[in-house]
């Protein structure tokens, strides 16, 4: 197994030229110019919030409220990765990058609601409040487990974003939230490719911390208040659950395109991890279908007696 040290340094220049692929492909954009401005009036004093205000799903209210205090959990988020890569070379760069680009997504989706009013804005404030105060984020032990956690989580708040953006019947929310979603996709392609490196470098040490971040992988957004009711109402309107937590992650990433099937050459340790991480991809997929099917019997019912 390769010590942290020498694996930042033997993957720095992969970090280098991912980070020269991101920079080139990603394009110049501002959030001001995706806000719809004009919907936007005065908060008079005494101003008490009704969800009658926009037409909106509490699903869609839920989706949008975890997206937005995700993003405002921001500088927790550096400080991990800055402990876990370091501040020089490549590694600073990309953290520094990467948060200023994390930043703009919790401008533009907070502005977007709060111009539309289609979240109550005080419990959003007091929610953002006390979710920075808490400062609850993961922390992977080793930089094998932040490259793993954060692949699998950029993805997912790209879904999850994504998702959002669809279910919204509002053109501006739309692009609001599929601006955000195409940086989070090129922030998962780099952490992506970064595992790819570290399967060369040390395999049985990568498969080891994938094991770990797939067995205790929670939806981005941990720590919010009432996160768990949340997380129910977006599993609910199938904006991310087991089944796409399987579908488009596990199996798209982890068996796929990270081969971790195909592996050769592990130790002893690590090859029974990665029998555990596939028996455990293929529970969480049969797991995703039996939630599927009694959603799709909820709504057939709540159709029947509509």
């Amino acid at each position: 197994m390769t010590s942290p040290d020498a694996l930042l340094a033997e993957l720095e220049p992969t970090a280098a030229q991912l980070l020269d692929r991101h920079l080139a492909t990603s394009k110049e954009w501002f959030p001001h110019e995706l806000v719809p401005w004009s919907q936007g009036r005065d908060f008079e004093a005494g101003y008490e919030w009704s969800p009658e205000e926009v037409e909106l799903s509490d699903e869609v209210r839920s989706a949008l409220f975890v997206n937005l205090l995700t993003e405002d959990n921001l500088p927790y988020y550096f400080r991990t990765i800055e402990r876990m890569f370091g501040a020089d070379s490549a590694w600073g760069t990309w953290a520094r990058r990467w948060t200023a680009e994390e930043g703009r997504h919790s401008i533009v989706i907070r502005d977007y609601l709060t111009v539309t009013r289609a979240i109550d804005p005080v419990q959003l404030e007091r929610a953002r409040m006390a979710q920075v105060e808490c400062g609850e984020v993961p922390e992977p032990e080793t930089p094998l487990d932040g490259f793993a956690y954060v692949a699998l989580q950029e993805l997912a708040t790209r879904i999850a974003h994504h998702n959002t953006g669809k279910l919204l019947e509002d053109k501006a929310g739309y692009d609001v939230m599929r601006k955000v979603a195409s940086d989070e996709n090129r922030h998962y392609l780099f952490y992506r490719d970064l595992v790819t490196a570290a399967l060369e470098v040390d395999p049985s040490g990568a498969v080891l911390a994938i094991e770990r971040q797939v067995r205790t992988f929670e939806m981005p957004g941990t720590g919010i208040l009432d996160f768990e009711v949340h997380a129910k109402a977006i599993a609910k309107a199938g904006i991310y659950d087991f089944a796409v937590h399987h579908d488009q992650i596990l199996v798209p990433v982890v068996l796929r395109h990270w081969a971790i099937e195909s592996l050769e050459g592990l130790s002893p340790e690590a090859d029974a991890a990665r029998a555990a991480l596939v028996k455990r991809i293929a529970r969480i997929g049969k797991a995703g279908q039996r939630f599927a099917a009694r959603r799709d019997e909820s709504r057939e019912r709540e159709l029947a007696t509509a």
